[in-house]
């Protein structure tokens, strides 16, 4: 099955770039879990969320269909990496009591094509298990650095953005979730970055991609500099300054009913 593949040309890239979510999210994913057997992450990237995953899981199934992404994954002994799709993870069937206890995606069902990913959530999730959707927006860092990314992000790029993306600006409130929901707690990611860390971030963006595909690669490189400049002048006179930063996260979480 093909799949939207806007990462694996920047997989090391993102990697490297992309923010690593907070110890208390997994945590809090193992207290919603009937029991800390097996989880299946479905579209793991390079393993953001995975090895956190593993501190609280005996088993993690980390899936993704880009084996790009996952040559750049975050080993740990608990985490097992394999390429398959959201919506054909490969694993057994929940029976008898047996099956994955929490299916998590963490900036990734927006990709997916739900319904078959929440078939197959079904398929393999045992009745009483949890299921959970993560994802987060535009970072903040300081006002002339925000208004920066934000006028990349909305106006260069505005038409360039996957359709997609708009779950993502709606905090997945835009999804369909057919579990009995939960509410979740206030979360958030952080990091203390120099200048070169966010420029390293916002190359991962998949609207650039897209606006490289239309305009040309001159036209990318053109916009690179361009924003390097602009975000240069709000972050400082010393690039290597750090700033503090700061993602909320947003979370669809629920329980698989029989």
């Amino acid at each position: 099955m093909s799949f939207p593949d806007h990462f694996s040309p920047v997989a090391a890239t993102y990697a490297t770039h992309r923010p690593r979510y907070p110890r208390e999210l997994a945590q809090w994913l193992a207290s919603i879990a009937p029991a800390r057997g097996v989880v299946w992450e479905a579209g793991c990237g390079s393993g953001q969320l995975s090895a956190l995953l593993g501190e609280c899981f005996a088993r993690v199934e980390a899936t993704d269909a880009s084996a790009a992404q996952l040559a750049h994954a975050t080993p740990h002994p608990h985490v097992h990496y394999r390429v398959a799709t959201a919506e054909a993870s490969g694993l057994p069937p929940a029976h008898d009591g047996l099956g994955v206890h929490l299916a998590v995606a963490a900036q990734a069902a927006h990709w997916f094509d739900l319904a078959r990913y929440y078939a197959e959530v079904r398929r393999v999730v045992q009745p009483g298990g949890a299921v959970a959707l993560l994802g987060y927006g535009l970072s903040t860092i300081t006002p002339a650095v925000d208004a920066v990314v934000h006028r990349l992000y909305a106006q260069t790029l505005g038409a360039f953005w996957p359709a997609e993306r708009r779950h993502i600006e709606s905090g997945y409130r835009t999804l369909d979730f057919p579990f009995e929901e939960i509410t979740p707690p206030s979360l958030a990611m952080h990091a203390d970055w120099a200048l070169p860390d966010l420029l390293g971030y916002v190359d991962t963006w998949s609207a650039l991609r897209r606006f490289e595909a239309s305009m040309g690669s001159d036209a990318l490189a053109q916009l690179r500099a361009e924003f390097a400049r602009e975000a240069g002048a709000a972050w400082g006179s010393d690039p290597a300054a750090r700033r503090a930063v700061r993602w909320e996260i947003a979370v669809r979480a629920g329980y698989h009913g029989n």
